[in-house]
């Protein structure tokens, strides 16, 4: 299973510097094994509405968007549902300060490790540097620039 976070699926639904080659790249993997968490539709919603509030888009633009992503979403990968267990090993990879993780990217962590990510997709520079403290199959599959 490939799990992407949210900083990942970003350029697919918005155009970005990293859209083409995020594409490109999503587009060569097996559909039955892509897989995002529902913490990724809240925090796409979150950015969505951070954006209309500082008047950088629209709400029609924002509601489209949203639109956008669960069509994909639907359409291509498998939503994992964060549980108990996700939060005490979101919590214990917290407790590593080494890591310097926020909640969200612990989060993300923590849903991939349990479900058995093969590979975890991330644009997040912070999030990747924690997780292979953690030993965690992460990168960015993409060359960024």
């Amino acid at each position: 299973m490939y799990y992407f976070d949210t900083s990942f699926l970003t350029p697919l639904l918005r155009d970005e510097e990293t859209s083409s080659r995020v594409a490109r790249f999503v587009a060569r993997l097996p559909i039955g094994e892509l897989a995002i968490s529902r913490w990724v539709q809240v925090e796409f919603s979150s950015l969505l509405a951070r954006d209309v509030r500082m008047g950088s888009i629209g709400t029609e633009k924002a509601r489209a968007a949203d639109s956008l992503l669960e069509d994909v979403v639907q359409q291509s990968f498998v939503v994992l549902l964060p549980g108990a267990g996700d939060y005490d090993l979101a919590r214990r990879c917290l407790h590593n300060y080494e890591t310097a993780l926020r909640a969200g990217d612990a989060l993300h962590l923590a849903i991939a490790g349990n479900n058995r990510a093969t590979a975890i997709y991330s644009l997040d520079r912070r999030m990747i540097k924690a997780g292979k403290l953690l030993g965690l199959p992460i990168g960015t599959g993409i060359r960024v620039t």
